[in-house]
């Protein structure tokens, strides 16, 4: 059996240490190496491992999760690719059955129209006989016309030699002559002197007769519109064409400068 230990009789029966020479407990004890060194390197490579396995797994997870998304977006485009080649053919289907009525409709239609054509062509050889009737009734009325023309124009050109001496003092005093525009009822006036560094430059403009109101159709350099409008216009009421004759000239005169 183990004997207690007693602390006042342990330290009667042991003579007394001096200070400087006692040692305490802990020196007493023996020196013990537990590695915790070792042990913390260990547990570093273990952390650096584990965080290597985790990085994997969730590198192999976001791979098979892309990979997964790739085929179901693979398998959704296969079934809108199959489902538009199902609208096809059911758009084609449709347009087929459609054709097939519609020349059913437009070989009755041929029908009804040939049928048409035939009653319309004996209208017609009805209707060309009463054209030939009109025509003669045309040539009729048109050498009437012919005959009143040519009377007109024996007025005009009676009338032009009358006016003549007129027209040779405005032609002398504003410097212009009259030529043929090319067209019918279409009268060019051509203006000189109205440059004062080049006599001989013209100005000219087109005065059309073809209505009862004139109208100044082309005209070089250009002017002001309102202001030959306004011209035309005075033309118009008074029928004056000396004053408009000399307005334009005017005009032509300050676009010059």
């Amino acid at each position: 059996m183990a004997t207690l230990f007693e602390p006042m009789l342990s330290s009667s029966s042991r003579p007394p240490l001096s200070t400087a020479s006692a040692l305490s407990v802990a020196d007493t004890l023996p020196t013990i190496n537990f590695g915790f060194e070792e042990l913390r390197e260990r547990m570093a490579r273990f952390t650096h491992r584990f965080d290597g396995f985790i990085a994997e797994g969730r590198k192999r997870v976001l791979e098979e999760r892309n990979q997964f998304r790739m085929n179901v977006a693979e398998l959704h485009e296969d079934q809108r690719m199959k489902q538009r080649s199902i609208e096809i053919l059911s758009h084609k289907s449709t347009a087929h059955a459609q054709n097939v009525a519609k020349e059913a409709a437009e070989t009755s239609e041929m029908h009804a129209a040939i049928a048409n054509i035939t009653s319309q062509r004996d209208a017609r050889s009805a209707h060309r006989e009463r054209l030939r009737a009109d025509i003669s009734s045309i040539h009729k009325s048109i050498g009437q016309r012919l005959d009143a023309q040519r009377q007109h124009a024996a007025y005009l050109d009676a009338q032009t030699r009358h006016n003549q001496p007129e027209l040779d003092f405005w032609q002398d005093y504003l410097c212009f002559r009259i030529e043929g525009a090319g067209v019918v009822d279409r009268l060019k006036f051509v203006f000189t002197h109205v440059d004062e560094r080049e006599w001989e430059k013209e100005a000219w403009f087109e005065l059309s007769t073809e209505k009862r109101d004139y109208e100044v159709l082309g005209m070089r350099p250009k002017v002001e519109r309102e202001k030959v409008d306004a011209c035309v216009e005075r033309l118009n009421e008074s029928r004056d064409l000396g004053l408009f004759l000399k307005g334009m000239r005017k005009l032509f005169v300050e676009g010059m400068k």
